[in-house]
């Protein structure tokens, strides 16, 4: 057993400015993963602009450890959005669509699945059948 410091892991945790021709590599410099946690990882993050959407097939929990960020999520009764802020925790469904835009910037500690990871830059990803523009990713 063992204690994880994630004050140590944001010292050195650069700001990525997430913008469309940002790359995966990029965006996984941008994360610490401090620790597994079941079949999920642990980690934290900080960034400005809009994230691709994505989703997971287990819940995704989000601590807003600094600054403020508007979740959107994508289901069947439609759109939703939530402005979550330092302090706060939002979790989002497994299986749901979702992206968030920081305001102006956002560090988040995060605990999500390990695989199956799905990306999409379309618009809506759940028309023409939910994957039109996706690509499946495990994050490591």
């Amino acid at each position: 057993m063992q204690g994880h410091d994630i004050a140590a892991a944001l010292r050195v945790l650069p700001e990525l400015a997430i913008e469309a021709r940002t790359s995966e590599e990029q965006a996984n410099a941008a994360m610490e993963i401090v620790a597994p946690f079941n079949d999920c990882m642990v980690g934290v993050v900080r960034f400005s602009g809009q994230t691709p959407w994505e989703r997971h097939p287990q819940d995704e929990l989000l601590y807003v450890l600094d600054g403020e960020v508007a979740v959107t999520v994508l289901g069947d009764e439609g759109r939703s959005e939530a402005s979550i802020a330092k302090g706060s925790l939002f979790i989002v469904p497994a299986g749901r669509w979702h992206r968030q835009l920081p305001s102006p910037s956002v560090t988040l500690l995060f605990i999500t699945s390990a695989q199956g990871t799905s990306h999409s830059h379309a618009e809506d990803p759940r028309v023409d059948g939910g994957e039109r523009g996706a690509v499946s990713e495990p994050r490591s």
